[in-house]
């Protein structure tokens, strides 16, 4: 919603209609006068069982509010999307597009695709620089690219979308590769291990020794990491899921990332650099969230590169695991709060190819 007032978008209501009547009308209208400044122009009906049961949505909240009921979709049990902790089964886990081919069928069938279109239109005009992936970028870089491996599968999916333009303004190239099905790193100067789901695949990391093994002795020879919550899992010594069940992992820090029902951790938080690292100079301030159930349980002395205080300004347990080039934070760093932050991590990974480069030739 905040997004859409921002862009000057219209918003279309989407209503759970099943069990609904006249009332529709009222839950729109409530939607509709709760912020004058969100404007809602239409809504759509979900679960609505029949087209008599969607006329009477339709008639009762266009004659009592006036926006336009743009249709309604079906009942279908093949039609959803699971859940579990930590929200939604994610899009890279579904596999093939029949599921959205159904969906794209079933919204042609009952949906006026057209009124659609018109409403969308109808949104006001903004300055694309404003939006543009290159307008915070520090510098315009004319170095070569730094080639930087994304870790990027079932288990690691979860990504700021700014995060990674702002790393290829700033000259990075970004090369995927999947911790779950790949025995070696591509050829790259730099990793960003994001969040995900390490603990619903922590057999089959465990199993790929090749991989935790190349990680490893990438960070141990001073390659730089950037690691973020199921990244930071993946870099300690073993996960022990919801089950009881320990898989060891990278083993680059020495702790174990243990699972916890209840035990959400949840929260916006503002980091603060404290120790010089891949992110950049003391003092330096970024904004991002946590959201997770796992719990770091020391098995050796750990170093810490920031400090971190939440929405209310409480201060937190630090955060940043750091050793060598690489560090690894619980938090989700928003680049867009800081974007210095994308600058020194391709500066950080263009030194370490420098200096590697020099090494190999003073070997020669």
């Amino acid at each position: 919603a905040e997004l859409a007032k921002q862009l000057g978008a219209p918003v279309v209501l989407v209503i759970d209609g099943s069990g609904m009547a006249r009332s529709a009308a009222a839950m729109a209208s409530g939607y509709a006068g709760f912020d004058p400044a969100l404007g809602v122009a239409g809504v759509l009906f979900n679960r609505v069982g029949s087209e008599g049961h969607y006329r009477l949505l339709k008639e009762a909240v266009e004659a009592e509010t006036g926006l336009a009921v743009v249709g309604y979709l079906k009942p279908d049990p093949t039609l959803t999307i699971g859940d579990r902790h930590l929200g939604l089964v994610t899009a890279i886990e579904q596999g093939s597009t029949e599921f959205y081919e159904r969906l794209g069928r079933a919204a042609t069938e009952t949906v006026d695709l057209g009124k659609v279109e018109e409403l969308a239109c109808s949104a006001c005009d903004f300055d694309e620089a404003s939006v543009s992936p290159t307008h915070h970028a520090s510098r315009i870089t004319h170095h070569e690219p730094v080639r930087i491996g994304i870790a990027y599968d079932a288990a690691f999916c979860f990504y700021y979308p700014d995060n990674l333009e702002l790393l290829e303004a700033e000259g990075g190239e970004l090369i995927r590769f999947s911790p779950l099905r790949e025995t070696a790193l591509p050829d790259v100067d730099a990793l960003y291990l994001g969040g995900g789901y390490p603990e619903l695949h922590g057999e089959r990391l465990a199993n790929n020794e090749a991989m935790r093994g190349a990680i490893r002795q990438f960070a141990e020879k001073g390659g730089t990491v950037y690691a973020e919550c199921g990244g930071l899992m993946y870099l300690t010594q073993a996960i022990r899921d919801f089950d009881g069940r320990v898989h060891e992992m990278v083993g680059l820090f020495p702790a174990e990332a243990v699972m916890r029902k209840p035990g959400l951790t949840l929260g916006y938080r503002e980091v603060e650099i404290a120790k010089l690292c891949a992110l950049g100079l003391p003092g330096v301030k970024a904004r991002g969230h946590e959201f997770h159930y796992s719990k770091l349980v020391p098995k050796g002395p750990l170093e810490y590169a920031c400090s971190v205080t939440d929405a209310r300004g409480a201060v937190r347990s630090p955060d940043g695991l750091l050793k060598g080039n690489c560090v690894a934070l619980y938090a989700h760093l928003h680049f867009r709060s800081q974007p210095s932050l994308a600058g020194a991590l391709v500066a950080s990974a263009r030194d370490c190819r420098e200096r590697g480069l020099a090494a190999r030739r003073e070997a020669r």
